[in-house]
């Protein structure tokens, strides 16, 4: 059975995947990049300079005895699949990916990160829909999508609507780190929210008019909140409690805009347990979710691998 490479070279992650024909997953490996200590961020210069750190040590990785069988390598070259759509961190990728696929005359698949997050979040949610919503949940997104699958390995989006502002992520990180975690702070500050107690889910306001949301405001809420000395876990559990809120409405327009009741969510924010468990029950009766797998929900070249297994 063939074998397919996927890279990926996102603002925080250096990861590479290997699937079969059938979508079952062989190998994969990443590595975090390295945020200095109290920073909210990297600059795309240094980000590209870890990822070329990272590029050649998960190569040398990948097991012997997958790369006789290897029949194709996709990677992803910019944020989504839209015109003008472009970030330098995927270049690093791409430049490694073309190299293996020259060297080892194989052709090489081209994707974006956002196709690879839905991708991996199809296969591992099961959702076998043609057409769906999708809620992408990340530090550098929070979008409302209309999603077709038109032919394998190609999905085509619709932006319905999304942040004006800061995405999710990054409200999550700038509270988490003036708390005190480290970058990125989700899943430091979704075991901090562990021990809130069950009012503090609405301590903070939801800013959602249509298609549009907004976290700039309520970032600056929950920083007040820190000001005036709320527990700490009081104030996670509080951002948590907001971002279901606001992307229950969001999503509550996109079924009422388009009739479509089937709704994948994917991104780093979506493996938060307490996000996901609230959504579901607020949604029950209005949409069926479906999830990525929690550690396919997370930046990663699994659906990458994906699109390439299914597109060449």
């Amino acid at each position: 059975m063939p074998y397919y490479l996927g890279v990926d070279t996102s603002a925080y992650t250096t990861s590479l995947a290997i699937v079969n024909q059938a979508a079952a997953l062989q190998w994969e490996d990443r590595k975090i990049l390295k945020v200095p200590a109290g920073e909210r961020g990297l600059a795309q210069s240094e980000a590209f300079f870890q990822h070329v750190q990272n590029l050649p040590s998960l190569v040398a990785e990948v097991p012997t005895n997958l790369w006789a069988g290897l029949a194709g390598i996709g990677v992803s070259t910019a944020p989504r699949a839209v015109e003008g759509s472009y970030m330098p961190v995927f270049t690093a990728g791409y430049c490694v990916a073309s190299t293996l696929a020259s060297g080892l005359r194989l052709p090489l698949y081209l994707t974006s990160h956002q196709e690879g997050h839905l991708a991996a979040g199809m296969v591992s949610g099961r959702l076998t829909e043609n057409q769906f919503l999708a809620i992408h949940l990340s530090g550098g997104t929070t979008e409302l999508l209309r999603v077709e699958k038109k032919k394998p390995g190609k999905l085509e989006t619709q932006l319905l609507g999304g942040t004006t502002d800061l995405h999710a992520g990054q409200f999550v990180d700038r509270i988490g780190v003036r708390l005190g975690l480290s970058f990125p702070a989700g899943k430091e500050l979704e075991r901090l929210a562990q021990s809130a107690d069950s009012e503090a889910a609405s301590l903070l306001p939801s800013a959602v008019k249509g298609f549009e949301v907004s976290f700039s405001g309520v970032e600056s809420a929950a920083q007040r909140l820190i000001e005036q000395h709320t527990p700490p876990a009081q104030v996670a559990r509080a951002v948590e409690g907001c971002i279901v809120r606001t992307i229950s409405k969001l999503l509550q327009a996109g079924i009422e805009e388009t009739g479509i009741k089937h709704c994948l969510i994917v991104g780093g924010v979506a493996s938060n347990q307490y996000i996901r468990s609230e959504l579901a029950r607020r949604l029950a009766h209005k949409t069926q979710l479906y999830w990525a797998e929690p550690e396919w929900s997370r930046d990663q070249a699994i659906g990458v691998a994906l699109l390439t297994s299914q597109g060449l």
